[in-house]
């Protein structure tokens, strides 16, 4: 249903976006991502709580003034009501979700560059895909990790910096000094360890982000006074929520900065490109640095508030218990480690066996291993609460486990369509400001509806929103455009479709991550976070299996030239238009047979229990 190009397997998108929520596959080639909105003149910032609207004359007051009621309210309710609740508390694992969001700077770089000079077929990308996305079931022991020495979490967030930095130097080397890296290994191998090391960091990173949005929420006001039940809710909520938009609004900043870049880029000669690919990848090192300044912030906020507290006459065993969640440290799973630890050697084994099927054999090894820790883990939940948790995960996995069309799709745009890498940006900060906007627009329905609703919901309109795109293959745009004198041509499909299905992506994971904020045993929320992202992300793994064998069935090829200019494979696209029908169909049957199934159990999922 969704176009799953290359992109995603040279940026974070293969999953700590995807972990967070972030659609790893998006009809059109982009990427996206998000930071903090910012409100100026009218915004007074006070440290010690949210931010809060002047009294004198500012936004609120003068969209009362000129805004009809019904639509102010909203807009309060909805969009300034967020940026009142918004924390300096916040802001640490805010700039780990925003480095996810600016990964997204390498991916229409990273698409170009296995297009034009890497021999790479659309099915070996997906099962590259399906590697990349491994490591994301690491989070389990790293949850676990995290809650046992909660007091050291930061320090992994700097080995993440560490992988990801290599990752980007080892393509960085590429391009800066290819024959030399080519006298050591094939430029497709360096790109393969690239692929493989980045997702290790980011994993690494978002297992710690995620403790931290614990963390992030105060259990006493500035004084020191118990917050009570319900405020906190909203306030893990508001967090989940913007760290959706955080991640979101890193990938418009650099959708901004790959336009400017681009500029032009049809007239550029090849030497000019390369050296912007390389100017990007370079610029991309930022990524290491803003996640670990926010552990920096982090540290920097909890001696402020330890002193300020110590002010106010407490103690040091008192305010130690007012700032850390986890006041008892927990006794080691040894399921979840040891599970852990059969379900790495398994990987390893059955990755370096060359055995048949062994991706196959992998995820259902993985998914019988990550199934009996959700079922011990579980078992601390009462059962109303059991019962939505996993009702909850299975839409879930599968509305996340939908096939692509894999790379092909990019292929035939850039190649058939012209989208070169200048319109590939404006699409993606298309996305990434629409899907900004669709956070606040949908945030009452996430909040309101139950998960079979809003899955629902998803699949039909994405479904409507597919259908343009297979118009496109078949000629719609010229159509189209012989009717509206070249206006809606097919760059303008794609741009109207890009931004009605931008906001839907976003939806889905929401509910659930702020369940487990607010209601997973304390002492364990790190542990949940990682569990059940480890199970959701298993579905993009099942997703790019399925993307596989997809396009093992319609084959779709580009054309590859060898060093001397032969054409070594011709491009091919006869088969994409079927591909296209056939991962749409999946697409509505596969959301909607899940949905009746939850239903006819007496499983729940997120809102059910409140009738909705």
């Amino acid at each position: 249903m969704r176009w799953r190009t290359a992109m995603s397997l040279c940026c974070s998108e293969t999953k700590q976006q995807s972990d967070r929520g972030v659609s790893h596959s998006t009809r059109f080639p982009i990427s996206i991502g998000c930071g903090p909105s910012s409100y100026q003149s009218s915004l007074t910032f006070f440290p010690e709580g949210p931010l809060l609207m002047k009294r004198g004359v500012g936004w609120g007051e003068l969209m009362s003034q000129h805004i009809p009621k019904r639509i102010f309210s909203w807009i309060d309710s909805n969009i300034l009501g967020l940026g009142r609740e918004m924390r300096l508390s916040y802001l640490p694992p805010l700039m780990v979700y925003l480095a996810a969001g600016v990964s997204g700077l390498i991916g229409i770089v990273g698409m170009f560059f296995v297009k034009d000079y890497l021999g790479l077929s659309a099915a070996f990308l997906a099962g590259l895909s399906f590697w990349a996305g491994i490591p994301w079931a690491l989070k389990m022991p790293l949850g676990h990790l995290v809650d046992l020495f909660w007091r050291w979490k930061s320090v992994l967030v700097f080995l993440g910096a560490g992988f990801i930095t290599v990752s980007l130097l080892i393509i960085t080397g590429l391009l800066a000094y290819p024959e030399t890296l080519r006298r050591i290994w094939p430029a497709e191998i360096w790109y393969i360890l690239s692929v493989l090391l980045a997702p290790i960091g980011y994993v690494i990173q978002d297992v710690v982000a995620d403790a931290m949005t614990v963390e992030a929420v105060p259990q006493v006001d500035k004084e020191g006074r118990p917050i009570g039940p319900s405020e906190r809710r909203l306030m893990h909520t508001t967090m989940q929520t913007l760290g959706r938009v955080a991640i979101i609004g890193g990938g418009a900043l650099v959708a901004v900065v790959n336009i400017l870049m681009f500029q032009g880029v049809e007239s550029m000669p090849e030497a000019v490109k390369v050296s912007n690919y390389l100017r990007i990848y370079l610029m991309a090192l930022c990524i290491p640095i803003i996640s670990v300044a926010g552990v920096g912030l982090a540290m920097v906020l909890k001696v402020r508030d330890s002193r300020r507290l110590k002010r106010r006459g407490f103690g040091s065993d008192e305010i130690r218990t007012m700032l850390n969640p986890h006041i008892e440290r927990p006794k080691p799973n040894w399921w979840i480690l040891g599970g852990s630890l059969v379900f790495v050697l398994f990987t390893v084994v059955m990755g370096l066996g060359h055995l048949p099927y062994n991706q196959e054999i992998i995820f259902a090894g993985s998914m019988a291993i990550v199934i009996f820790l959700i079922v011990r883990l579980t078992r601390s939940l009462e059962t109303d609460a059991r019962k939505v948790l996993v009702g909850t995960s299975i839409m879930i996995f599968v509305y996340r486990a939908l096939p692509g069309p894999g790379a092909g799709s990019s292929w035939w745009m850039i190649d058939v369509l012209g989208f070169d890498q200048e319109f590939m940006s404006v699409l993606s900060l298309i996305g990434s400001s629409l899907t900004l906007a669709g956070m606040f627009i949908f945030r009452r329905f996430m909040a309101e509806k139950s998960m079979a609703y809003i899955i629902g919901f998803l699949t039909i309109a994405g479904a409507l929103l597919t259908l343009p795109n297979i118009g496109l293959y078949y000629g719609l745009s010229k159509w189209t455009a012989a009717h509206t004198g070249g206006v809606v041509d097919a760059r303008f499909i794609a741009l109207v479709d890009t931004a009605l299905e931008s906001p839907l992506g976003q939806i889905a994971m929401i509910p659930m991550l702020a369940w487990i904020a607010n209601s997973a045993p304390r002492e364990l929320k790190a542990t949940f976070f990682a569990v059940m992202a480890s199970f959701t992300n298993l579905a993009l793994s099942l997703g790019q299996l399925g993307t596989k064998y997809l396009n093992e069935i319609f084959t779709v090829t580009r054309q590859v030239r060898d060093t001397a200019g032969t054409v070594v494979v011709p491009a091919d696209y006869s088969e994409l238009g079927r591909l296209l029908i056939t991962v749409l169909v999946i697409g509505v049957l596969l959301p909607f047979a899940v949905i009746i199934l939850v239903k006819l159990t007496p499983l729940q999922g997120v809102g059910d229990a409140n009738g909705t």
